[in-house]
């Protein structure tokens, strides 16, 4: 059994050797590669993508990532493609093959098969004399020079940096597309992220009511109003002109420093200058600015007037934090 030290230090060493892997990358970055993304963005058909055992993994990944950004794209895998899955290849299809070696003895088979179709072939390889490489029309090189395994046999460094040349290739053709963070949205409405990406403050506000009261209000109103709303806050107002907010910390604060109420308007208690977000922001924003300013709540605006409270709570219920 290994010691803590001995522990960290493996976890160290593969975690450099990988990194050092993907840093070699940049060195076979050339003229083929920028063929490959011209090729893509003139591409009418899909890029299929195949590879065998953890190839076939990354290749996945890569399908995922390009179809995300962008690309549509279909994942093949290698062993089922001589078994009826050539059939996803269509006449104006790009086909990117992953490979370490280049010459298992699937790729052996499933290339000339894949030059029977006629498309373009790249091949995305560790190996550039392999059988794979020489069949390619263009080469996207991934050779590493050992891999993290101390055995140096499994696929480690060397799928890292499969990984990494398919993330190359899919952030240059998201930055020549132009893709920007709303056609992002558009591929991800679900979970977290989509929420970030397309959810409006107004989304969220319009479920919470409108807690106000005026500016002559008594210091009864306003705990009234507060507590039915459950939002730790209200808007003061002229109309629906914002004036102020008070929240539940200002009546807190007002109790210590006075004992006679009566005189006592939300006009004396409300902090003049509120943040204020408008309805069509994304709610992501909401939560920056809440954040910055070490604050709970933020009163919503819609077109100048007021249209309600956005809290931190509602943001954590839909998983925006």
């Amino acid at each position: 059994m290994k010691n803590n030290y001995e522990i960290k230090n493996i976890a160290i060493q593969a975690i450099q050797e990988e990194a050092k892997a993907v840093a070699a990358l940049a060195q076979y970055i050339d003229d083929d590669f920028v063929t490959v993304v011209d090729r893509i963005l003139n591409l009418q058909g899909r890029v299929i993508v195949t590879g065998i055992g953890k190839s076939a993994i990354i290749a996945q990944k890569i399908v995922a990532t390009l179809n995300s950004t962008g690309t549509p794209s279909i994942f093949m895998h290698a062993a089922d493609a001589i078994h009826g899955d050539l059939g996803i290849i269509q006449q104006n299809d790009l086909i990117i093959a992953i490979s370490k070696s280049g010459n298992t003895p699937e790729i052996k088979v499933l290339v000339p098969f894949l030059k029977q179709t006629k498309n373009v072939l790249v091949a995305l390889v560790g190996n550039t004399e392999s059988y794979l490489a020489k069949n390619a029309d263009y080469i996207l090189n991934t050779t590493v020079e050992k891999e993290a395994c101390p055995n140096n046999l499994a696929p480690t460094s060397s799928t890292t940096a499969q990984l990494a040349m398919g993330d190359a290739l899919a952030v240059v053709l998201q930055e020549c597309r132009d893709f920007t963070d709303k056609d992002f949205a558009k591929y991800h409405p679900g979970g977290a992220l989509g929420k970030k990406l397309y959810l409006r403050v107004g989304d969220l506000s319009d479920q919470n009511g409108k807690p106000s009261v005026q500016p002559q209000a008594t210091v009864s109103d306003i705990i009234i109003t507060i507590t039915q709303f459950r939002l730790g806050a209200v808007a003061v107002l002229d109309a629906d002109h914002i004036l102020g907010i008070i929240t539940d910390g200002d009546i807190r604060r007002m109790l210590e420093k006075h004992t006679d109420l009566a005189t006592i308007t939300a006009a004396d208690i409300m902090g003049k200058s509120p943040k204020i977000i408008d309805k069509n922001e994304l709610a992501a924003n909401a939560l920056h600015i809440m954040r910055e300013n070490n604050i709970t709540q933020l009163l919503v605006s819609d077109k100048g007037n007021y249209a309600g409270v956005i809290h931190i709570q509602d943001l954590l219920k839909e998983g925006i934090i």
